[in-house]
Protein backbone atom coordinates (compact mmCIF):
# COMPACT_ATOMS: atom_id res chain seq x y z
CA UNK A 1 0.00 0.00 0.00
CA UNK A 2 0.58 3.27 -0.81
CA UNK A 3 0.44 6.11 2.11
CA UNK A 4 0.26 9.93 1.32
CA UNK A 5 1.11 11.64 4.72
CA UNK A 6 0.19 15.96 5.16
CA UNK A 7 1.52 17.29 8.33
CA UNK A 8 2.09 20.79 8.95
CA UNK A 9 4.13 19.18 12.31
CA UNK A 10 6.23 16.21 12.63
CA UNK A 11 5.19 13.35 13.41
CA UNK A 12 5.57 9.89 15.16
CA UNK A 13 5.24 6.13 13.94
CA UNK A 14 2.62 6.16 16.89
CA UNK A 15 0.57 9.07 15.67
CA UNK A 16 0.51 7.61 11.93
CA UNK A 17 -0.76 4.59 13.56
CA UNK A 18 -3.58 5.80 15.41
CA UNK A 19 -4.90 7.67 12.42
CA UNK A 20 -5.03 4.75 9.88
CA UNK A 21 -7.89 2.05 10.44
CA UNK A 22 -6.76 -0.99 13.08
CA UNK A 23 -6.51 -3.39 10.29
CA UNK A 24 -3.82 -0.83 8.55
CA UNK A 25 -0.24 -1.01 9.24
CA UNK A 26 2.05 1.59 8.05
CA UNK A 27 5.34 -0.35 8.59
CA UNK A 28 3.73 -2.33 5.37
CA UNK A 29 3.52 0.43 3.43
CA UNK A 30 5.44 2.78 1.17
CA UNK A 31 4.73 6.41 3.06
CA UNK A 32 5.39 9.53 1.22
CA UNK A 33 5.26 12.69 3.74
CA UNK A 34 4.57 15.84 2.45
CA UNK A 35 4.68 19.46 4.12
CA UNK A 36 2.86 21.69 3.11
CA UNK A 37 4.80 25.15 3.37
CA UNK A 38 1.88 26.95 5.32
CA UNK A 39 1.82 30.72 5.99
CA UNK A 40 1.19 31.71 9.67
CA UNK A 41 -1.16 34.70 8.38
CA UNK A 42 -2.97 35.39 5.09
CA UNK A 43 -0.92 38.42 5.52
CA UNK A 44 2.52 36.37 4.81
CA UNK A 45 0.68 34.36 2.09
CA UNK A 46 -0.07 37.57 0.35
CA UNK A 47 3.13 39.18 0.57
CA UNK A 48 4.64 35.88 -0.89
CA UNK A 49 6.89 35.89 2.12
CA UNK A 50 7.54 32.01 1.61
CA UNK A 51 11.37 31.10 2.78
CA UNK A 52 10.10 30.70 6.55
CA UNK A 53 7.20 28.25 5.27
CA UNK A 54 9.87 26.51 3.17
CA UNK A 55 12.13 25.79 5.28
CA UNK A 56 9.74 24.85 7.96
CA UNK A 57 8.13 22.38 6.14
CA UNK A 58 11.61 21.23 4.85
CA UNK A 59 12.50 20.40 8.13
CA UNK A 60 8.52 18.94 9.51
CA UNK A 61 9.47 16.48 6.65
CA UNK A 62 12.78 15.16 7.01
CA UNK A 63 12.51 14.78 10.58
CA UNK A 64 8.73 12.88 10.15
CA UNK A 65 10.13 11.12 7.69
CA UNK A 66 13.70 10.01 10.13
CA UNK A 67 11.31 9.10 12.87
CA UNK A 68 9.24 7.23 10.64
CA UNK A 69 12.17 5.52 8.91
CA UNK A 70 13.31 4.70 12.76
CA UNK A 71 10.38 2.52 13.16
CA UNK A 72 10.67 0.93 10.12
CA UNK A 73 8.17 2.54 7.60
CA UNK A 74 9.67 2.93 4.13
CA UNK A 75 9.58 6.29 4.03
CA UNK A 76 10.07 9.62 1.84
CA UNK A 77 9.86 13.17 2.56
CA UNK A 78 8.79 15.98 0.49
CA UNK A 79 7.51 20.03 0.88
CA UNK A 80 4.12 21.20 -1.06
CA UNK A 81 2.81 24.06 -2.09
CA UNK A 82 1.03 25.76 0.76
CA UNK A 83 -2.75 25.20 -0.33
CA UNK A 84 -2.72 21.73 1.02
CA UNK A 85 -5.35 20.35 -1.46
CA UNK A 86 -2.70 21.41 -4.24
CA UNK A 87 -0.26 20.03 -2.14
CA UNK A 88 -1.58 16.71 -2.25
CA UNK A 89 -2.64 17.08 -6.16
CA UNK A 90 1.09 17.48 -6.92
CA UNK A 91 2.02 14.49 -4.73
CA UNK A 92 -0.55 12.16 -6.57
CA UNK A 93 1.28 13.07 -10.07
CA UNK A 94 4.51 11.18 -9.26
CA UNK A 95 3.44 8.80 -5.84
CA UNK A 96 0.49 7.07 -6.71
CA UNK A 97 -1.56 6.67 -2.74
CA UNK A 98 -3.46 4.58 -2.00
CA UNK A 99 -4.35 6.29 0.57
CA UNK A 100 -4.48 10.24 1.66
CA UNK A 101 -3.87 10.49 5.81
CA UNK A 102 -4.17 14.80 6.94
CA UNK A 103 -2.75 15.60 10.03
CA UNK A 104 -3.76 18.94 11.11
CA UNK A 105 -3.59 21.70 14.41
CA UNK A 106 -7.46 21.47 16.07
CA UNK A 107 -9.77 24.33 14.81
CA UNK A 108 -8.49 27.71 16.32
CA UNK A 109 -5.00 27.03 16.00
CA UNK A 110 -4.70 25.98 12.21
CA UNK A 111 -2.41 27.80 10.35
CA UNK A 112 -3.54 30.41 6.95
CA UNK A 113 -5.49 27.63 4.33
CA UNK A 114 -5.09 24.27 6.55
CA UNK A 115 -9.13 24.17 7.32
CA UNK A 116 -8.75 21.36 4.66
CA UNK A 117 -12.29 19.48 4.60
CA UNK A 118 -11.52 15.14 4.11
CA UNK A 119 -14.94 15.01 2.79
CA UNK A 120 -13.85 17.25 -0.34
CA UNK A 121 -10.33 15.69 -0.87
CA UNK A 122 -12.08 12.17 -1.03
CA UNK A 123 -14.48 12.98 -3.57
CA UNK A 124 -11.40 15.09 -5.77
CA UNK A 125 -8.69 12.86 -5.21
CA UNK A 126 -11.04 9.59 -4.67
CA UNK A 127 -9.20 7.96 -2.29
CA UNK A 128 -9.99 7.37 1.32
CA UNK A 129 -8.64 9.93 3.52
CA UNK A 130 -8.36 9.89 6.95
CA UNK A 131 -8.04 12.69 9.60
CA UNK A 132 -5.58 13.22 12.43
CA UNK A 133 -5.65 16.25 15.31
CA UNK A 134 -2.13 17.50 16.10
CA UNK A 135 -1.68 17.19 19.83
CA UNK A 136 -0.38 20.85 21.02
CA UNK A 137 3.12 18.90 21.60
CA UNK A 138 2.79 17.25 18.46
CA UNK A 139 6.18 18.80 17.44
CA UNK A 140 8.10 17.19 20.41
Amino acid sequence: MKLLVLTSEAITAQQLRGALPHDLDPAEAEVLVVAPALQSSGLRFWLSDADDAIAKAREISASTADRLEREGMATSADTGESDPAKAIEDALQTFDAERIVLFKHPHGRQAYREDVNADELRQRFGRPVDEAVLAPDASS
